[in-house]
């Protein structure tokens, strides 16, 4: 059975989307950007734009009785490769060893004009 999770605490979820699904003990998301909670875009640096992407994913698990040491695997898509040594340089502060396994993948654009986009599987909290 899924069980649809939603906040107003993070970017909200276009209505064909859900900002993410518990299943069983598992809780998927949906991809973040770093679009606030009232959809507008953070500019900046790419520390700005990955607290923000962070700041939604963390509302979003909050909402489903996790935090971000829950999560298990990440997905980041990054517009530029060449912003990822920065962004390893934050993650690593977000997160207690053993690390979320996760994969970086390039892509030509993502939703909204965003440079980066990140989704989660993260295990609920019991």
């Amino acid at each position: 059975m899924k069980q649809e999770i939603k906040t107003n605490a993070a970017q909200s979820a276009p209505g064909l989307l859900s900002q993410a699904l518990v299943v069983n003990n598992l809780i998927f998301t949906s991809g973040f950007i770093h679009a606030t909670p009232d959809g507008k875009m953070v500019q900046g640096s790419t520390e700005e734009k990955f607290k923000q992407v962070m700041v939604n994913i963390e509302e979003t698990l909050k909402s489903a009785n996790a935090k971000l040491d829950n999560i298990i695997k990440a997905t980041i898509y990054v517009t530029d490769m060449a912003i990822l040594p920065d962004m390893n340089k934050l993650y690593v502060t977000y997160f207690n060893e053993p690390f979320p396994v996760r994969e970086a993948v390039c892509v030509k654009s993502l939703p909204l004009g965003a440079d980066i986009e990140i989704s989660v599987i993260a295990e609920k909290n019991s």
